[in-house]
């Protein structure tokens, strides 16, 4: 559920069934149930029905694209956003021996404070930070 509308993703699982079904209904069961029962199919609700399934093809053809194209752009962005210094800055990576969450980030060499980067959920991450950031191998702390 996006947090700042608390309307579900285009794109969530079940939430384009409900586009689908409302279009087909609207468009094409209603207005042939009318044309079966003797009446004449109204034309709108055929209109209708063609609308909503466009509509939501052309959003879900957009949030997909947009999908696509979040993680190069985000490294890039955050690459910028977050500066890294190897001379004030050590790479680590910050496990947690509870849960064995993994944390990538840079620590202070100073003070120690240390500076989220990005969640690791799979080795792939680990490769795509050390990528990002042109690292050779990154400690881990506990």
């Amino acid at each position: 559920m996006s947090k700042k509308s608390g309307l579900r993703k285009i794109t969530s699982a079940g939430f384009g069934g409900v586009w689908i079904v409302a279009g087909l209904l609207t468009g094409i069961v209603i207005p042939g149930i009318i044309w079966l029962a003797g009446g004449e199919a109204p034309l709108w609700m055929m209109i209708a029905g063609a609308v909503i399934l466009l509509a939501f093809f052309i959003l879900l053809r957009i949030r997909m694209r947009q999908e696509n194209r979040k993680a190069p752009g985000y490294d890039e962005r955050l690459k910028e956003v977050l500066p890294f210094d190897p001379e004030k800055q050590e790479a680590v990576i910050r496990c947690s021996v509870c849960t064995g969450e993994q944390v990538a980030g840079f620590r202070d060499r100073t003070d120690g404070h240390f500076t989220e980067v990005m969640l690791l959920k799979t080795p792939e991450d680990e490769e795509r930070f050390r990528k990002m950031f042109g690292l050779g191998s990154v400690r881990k702390i506990y």
